[in-house]
């Protein structure tokens, strides 16, 4: 059974950091691109960043550019995400996803169930 587990979302302050983590279990991930999703309330679910295989090729989405930083371990079937100088807006649940292609659209075949990220003003 594949399983996708989310961990170190928690509540900050605006400038403060964070590292996302994201285990998979239930098989190897290691030929899967893995990306993350965050979902605010109201809002629909956005991409955040994706990494292939690979590690190579990485993707964020614009408003986190420059800000956050996507990485995996593959011997650990883990991705990680590291969120730094972080703003109020990035205040979302944050889901990790593991599909064939990297890609910006939702297209995974595997999702985690969430992590809360609050940044304060």
């Amino acid at each position: 059974q594949v399983q996708l587990v989310e961990s170190g979302g928690g509540l900050v302050q605006a400038g403060d950091s964070l590292r996302l983590s994201c285990a998979a279990s239930g098989r190897s991930f290691s030929r899967y691109a893995m990306g993350w999703f965050r979902q605010a309330p109201g809002k629909e679910r956005e991409f955040v960043a994706a990494i292939d295989w690979g590690g190579g090729v990485k993707l964020y989405a614009d408003s986190v550019k420059g800000r956050f930083t996507i990485s995996r371990d593959n011997a650990k079937n883990t991705v990680y995400l590291q969120m730094d100088s972080l703003k109020p807006e990035d205040t979302a649940v944050y889901y990790c996803a593991v599909g064939r292609y990297i890609s910006r659209s939702p297209a995974y075949d595997y999702w985690g169930q969430g992590t809360q990220v609050t940044v304060s003003s």
